[in-house]
Order: structure tokens, then C-alpha cells, then sequence
């Protein structure tokens, strides 16, 4: 078809679908006989092919997404090349619209689907960028809470059973973020065995380097592994608002915390 049939309003059209310049959008609707839906596919094809060579590219920044839906939430990390690119609202509301469609998969570590992927490539095609999906968690069951900082490098999902006020889940899911240490666990029965072992033997080797009794050795074994459970467990930790109560303190009767997810761009 000649591009002198091809309306400026279709150019327009696919230039907004694909972000590629007027030029190609014209060439490719002249090919596709000015068939919108085709000229797209075929663009889309074509670049593809030419991005799948540029995925060796450091992919260093990005940001984090949450979705909380009907009794299950998901969080996600999605990279791009550029700071530029993290910052743009349209890779913001990609990396959002992965989260919710990665509610359709099942609990655990999250596998992109083709709706995902198709989702990516569109905008790794429109940028010109190696963004790509770092890595990703589907929760299932209970409550949720978020908090996403500013930058959207950083975001927290917590789960939990029972009711917390909004302004309180928000603090807890706020300290996981500033924590530092951050938390490695909800409580101790969470924390690795082997981390737990080693902490104990390192607390009984010092107790009895200390000369004291028997009897006294093993309390002051017993008190140094408590510290540790409180310095490195959310529900044992001072909370950041208030750092005369610790974070288990604070929760409502009936409330439990069943699991929380921290995830930062590039770790």
C-alpha cells in the first residue's frame, strides 16, 4: 500500500502504542495494508528480536511494586538500565500491573507468565532498555499492610491474621524497612537453625570462658541468645517510633504475624 493512504491519525496511533518514530510507524502500516492491530504485531516482532540481544546489559536500577488483592499480595522487582527509566511513571505502573498479574500464580517465588513477559517486552521495546524482572513473592492467606519508600527502591509487605489499625501495620511494615538490623525473622522459631546453633555455641563458649559456676554459665548462656532473638526478630526488636516497647508488644490481642517480605532494588 502506498503511504500516501496511510492517515496521519494511524501513524499517530501506533507511534503512541510503540513509542518508535513516525517514519517507522508509517513503514510498517504500509506493509500491513495501514492494518493497526497487524502494524503493531509486526514492530513488536521485529524489535523484539533486536532487544533479546541487549539482555547482557546491566540492569543495576529499577524499583519495587506491591498488589494487594482479595486475601493474597504479591511484591516485585523489576530493573531497568537507567535511574531515568525507574523514575518514569509508565515503569511504575508496569511494574504495579506485574504484581497484580502475578496474583493469578500460585503462593511462593514468582515465575513470569506469557501475560507478563508481553506485558515487559512492550515497554522494553518502547524504552529501548533492558528492564527485566529481578525477582517477586506471592502471599496467600490472612491481612496485608505495605509501605513502599519514596523512591521506589524499597517496599515491605506484611502479612498478618487478626486486625491491626492501618496507622500501626504501616509503622510495623515501616520499621522492617529502617530496621537496622533489619529483622531475619518474625520470631526466633523463624530464624535459621543453623544461624541459631552457631549463636548458642558462641554464647556458651563465652559464658564459660568467664569462669563462672555451672549454674551460672548456662543463664548467662541463655540471656545472651535472648538478646540475639531480640536484636534480630521483628516481634523482639524496639520499634523504630517508640524505642521503649518492642514491636510484639504493640500488636492487638488476636493478632499474628504470619510472614513479611523486605525487598530492595539491586540486593
Amino acid at each position: 500500500m502506498s503511504t500516501a493512504n496511510i492517515s496521519a491519525s494511524m501513524v499517530a496511533e501506533l507511534r503512541e502504542r510503540t513509542g518508535l518514530p513516525m517514519g517507522e510507524c508509517r513503514k510498517a502500516l504500509a506493509e500491513t495494508g495501514a492494518n493497526i492491530e497487524k502494524a503493531e504485531a509486526l514492530v513488536r516482532e521485529r524489535l523484539k528480536g533486536k532487544m533479546d540481544t541487549r539482555t547482557d546489559r546491566a540492569a543495576g536500577e529499577g524499583c519495587i511494586a506491591i498488589a494487594i488483592g482479595s486475601g493474597n499480595a504479591t511484591i516485585v522487582e523489576v530493573r531497568s538500565e537507567t535511574d531515568f527509566t525507574a523514575k518514569n511513571d509508565e515503569f511504575r505502573a508496569m511494574a504495579k500491573e506485574l504484581a497484580t498479574m502475578a496474583q493469578k500464580g500460585s503462593a511462593g517465588p514468582i515465575a513470569m507468565s506469557a501475560e507478563m513477559t508481553a506485558r515487559m517486552d512492550g515497554l522494553r521495546i518502547k524504552t529501548g532498555e533492558n528492564i527485566s524482572f529481578a525477582k517477586g513473592t506471592h502471599l496467600v492467606g490472612g491481612n496485608f499492610a505495605m509501605y513502599v519508600h519514596h523512591d521506589g527502591k524499597l517496599g515491605v509487605l506484611l502479612q498478618f491474621e487478626g486486625t491491626i489499625p492501618d496507622d500501626l501495620a504501616t509503622g510495623i511494615c515501616q520499621h522492617v524497612a529502617a530496621a537496622v538490623p533489619p529483622p531475619m525473622a518474625v520470631d526466633e522459631h523463624g530464624l535459621p537453625a543453623d544461624v541459631v546453633a552457631a549463636k548458642r555455641a558462641e554464647a556458651q563458649a563465652e559464658a564459660v570462658a568467664s569462669g563462672k559456676p555451672a549454674n551460672i554459665i548456662e543463664k548467662m548462656a541463655e540471656g545472651k541468645l535472648r538478646k540475639f532473638f531480640e536484636e534480630t526478630t521483628l516481634l523482639g526488636q524496639k520499634y523504630i517510633r517508640d524505642d521503649k516497647v518492642a514491636v510484639g508488644k504493640l500488636l492487638p490481642a488476636g493478632v499474628k504475624i504470619l510472614a513479611f517480605v523486605r525487598m530492595r532494588v539491586g540486593t
